[in-house]
């Protein structure tokens, strides 16, 4: 027994039908949940933002964005965990600016965050500024490197955890400078705070939305941000690069990024989910308010940061003899 020709053409037909339908269904992305990752735990500057962009990330694709903490070695092992995922884009990461110092400081990894990783946006960058306690008798950044240079070793500073760019910042000045002041390392923003303010540390650099409001009620004096343009929450200070340190700049910044290799059409349909969040008005006001600067989400922005980022920390990194075990 055997089919007809006539018979076999429908049946073909039908073949080719399903299992074209099934190669258009397995193409469409996303089908299920993806995950975000953040290398900080709940409730940080990182994760809020990760919160933020995610659930509108949520409504433009049509499937959940879950954040998930996964903290651990300063982020590197959400960013190390997320360059080693399946490449199909479902698992994706939101990242701060110590992406680009995880090379240099921890010497025993093997990750690299430009061949493991794909930028997909960047959403803000965050400005830093510099403050001293009130009784140290110095009001710009001029007046404080003359002290110290008068001074050496006489003044104590932190900047948030060993690595980051308000400590690194720190190290760049000193390098440039050539001042002698003595880095205190604590784990985090809050665990520095009741020693700056009490003037157990003559210094800090950290964000500018934390350190506003000690500014204005006069707990801190800020002399100069950090970022290569002035603040608008804090329009009167200079910058550090206007205030005898050219070509300075330090700035926190977040991004998302996907497994490197993960197909085309998955990083048109992320990117466009990202463009598209960063352009909802209440997302960049919310931003604002948290003292970020809102940028246009591109994965070309990002990667050109990465890579200049990646080159002015590492040499730093390098040049101050700073590692991580």
């Amino acid at each position: 027994m055997y089919l007809s020709d006539f018979a076999v053409r429908p049946l073909l037909a039908m073949l080719f039908a399903l299992t074209a339908g099934g190669v258009a269904a397995a193409e469409k992305f996303p089908a299920t949940a993806i995950r975000m990752m953040v290398g900080t735990p709940a409730g940080g500057t990182t994760d809020v933002i990760a919160r933020l962009i995610a659930q509108k990330m949520s409504d433009s694709l049509g499937q959940p964005v879950i954040v998930e903490n996964r903290p651990g070695a300063s982020g590197l092992i959400a960013a190390e965990g997320v360059s080693k995922a399946n490449a199909d884009g479902y698992t994706i990461l939101m990242a701060s600016s110590q992406l680009a110092t995880y090379r240099a400081l921890y010497p025993a990894t093997t990750f690299d965050p430009e061949k493991g990783l794909v930028p997909i946006g960047l959403i803000a960058t965050s400005p830093y500024v510099m403050v001293v306690h009130p009784t140290l008798a110095v009001k710009t950044l001029p007046e404080l490197l003359a002290y110290a240079k008068a001074n050496p070793g006489a003044i104590s500073y932190a900047g948030s955890t060993p690595g980051t760019a308000q400590h690194l910042g720190w190290e760049l000045i000193k390098r440039k400078t050539g001042v002698d002041m003595q880095y205190v390392p604590y784990k985090g923003t809050s665990a520095l705070m009741p020693d700056l303010l009490a003037g157990r540390l003559q210094a800090g650099i950290d964000n500018v939305a934390i350190l506003t409001p000690y500014i204005r009620s006069g707990q801190l004096r800020g002399i100069a941000v950090t970022s290569a343009g002035k603040s608008a929450l804090l329009p009167e200070l200079p910058t550090v690069a206007a205030s005898g340190v050219p070509d300075f700049r330090a700035f926190g910044w977040f991004g998302v990024f996907v497994t490197g290799n993960a197909p085309a059409q998955v990083l048109a349909a992320l990117r466009k989910s990202v463009g598209t969040a960063m352009a909802l008005p209440e997302i960049r006001d919310k931003l604002t308010g948290m003292g970020a600067d809102p940028q246009g989400g591109t994965g070309d922005e990002l990667r050109t940061l990465l890579r200049s980022e990646i080159t002015v920390w590492s040499k730093v990194i390098k040049d101050s003899n700073i590692t991580i075990q």
